[in-house]
């Protein structure tokens, strides 16, 4: 195969597409292999918006040589429009949202899943692995949110705000009043505030999604189901740290290229085991 051929068939764009799971409309973004070996499903963090993982996932998949094909899946109502008409998703009502949709879109593929998640979507991507599905074989959790740090300045100021619901609709509120800015404006102020490094994905999944009312509030709100549900217990859980990238790896383009990088080669050799 010629170089060129190969790398057409490792780098492709990442589409996002919406469906519907258990009548919930549900944002996703995926690259399909052309003959997989396995099927990535991610799980993304909170927020749960798909659009700030797109540098991720197309580094993913490059790296894996385009042998695998790569889904993530954002969490309902953490999207662009007030599908759900403002309802409220706690922690558990999103891991179930997770499964119907493995079940519904993944129950007939042929190959293995592996699960990966992000921060609280390491919990979700756990939890998920130990209710024994049969087509999940592997679970990769990136800096994972699975026990609350006591150390923490930030954590209990944000487990204030969550619990309160006067807070959270306040911040909502004030927070969903800067989409009414010109674009330019919004741009602006996001970029200086949040994002001087971040990538252009980022900016975007930031202005189109996190200035919407009743995704800062399920946001906040299935945070505070998050603190109620954590449990840093997970017998057998290999462990390995990294300094190079924050948190927020997925705001950059350097930090999802080092993060896929490192998932690929944790994926390639689940493969070797496998025998793939």
């Amino acid at each position: 195969m010629g170089r060129d051929q190969f790398d057409s068939k490792a780098k492709r764009t990442a589409h996002f597409r919406s469906c519907n799971v258990s009548s919930y409309t549900t944002e996703l973004l995926e690259i399909h292999a052309d003959d997989p070996k396995m099927h990535v499903l991610f799980i993304p963090g909170n927020p749960g918006v798909v659009a700030f993982y797109k540098d991720f996932v197309e580094s993913l998949y490059e790296f894996l040589e385009g042998h695998v094909s790569v889904t993530a899946i954002g969490h309902t109502s953490h999207t662009k429009k007030n599908w759900d008409h403002g309802r409220l998703f706690s922690l558990e009502e999103q891991i179930d949202h997770k499964m119907d949709f493995i079940k519904q879109e993944l129950e007939n593929i042929e190959v293995p899943i592996i699960l990966v998640g992000h921060s609280i979507g390491s919990y979700m991507a756990i939890d998920i692995f130990r209710r024994s599905l049969e087509k999940v074989t592997y679970c990769i959790g990136l800096y994972p949110f699975l026990e609350i740090n006591p150390e923490s300045k930030m954590q209990p100021i944000i487990r204030k705000i969550a619990a309160s619901q006067v807070l959270s609709v306040a911040i909502s509120l004030i927070i969903a009043s800067l989409k009414f800015l010109p674009s330019w404006a919004l741009r602006l102020i996001v970029t200086n505030s949040l994002g001087k490094s971040w990538s252009a994905a980022a900016l975007e999944a930031t202005c189109s999604h996190l200035v919407q009312y009743h995704t800062i509030r399920n946001s906040l709100f299935m945070t505070m189901t998050e603190f109620q549900k954590i449990s840093n217990q997970v017998p057998g859980i290999a462990l390995s740290t990294e300094s190079n990238h924050t948190h927020t790896f997925s705001c950059t383009e350097a930090g999802s290229s080092f993060v896929a990088k490192y998932v690929a080669s944790l994926i390639k050799n689940q493969l070797l085991c496998s025998g793939l």
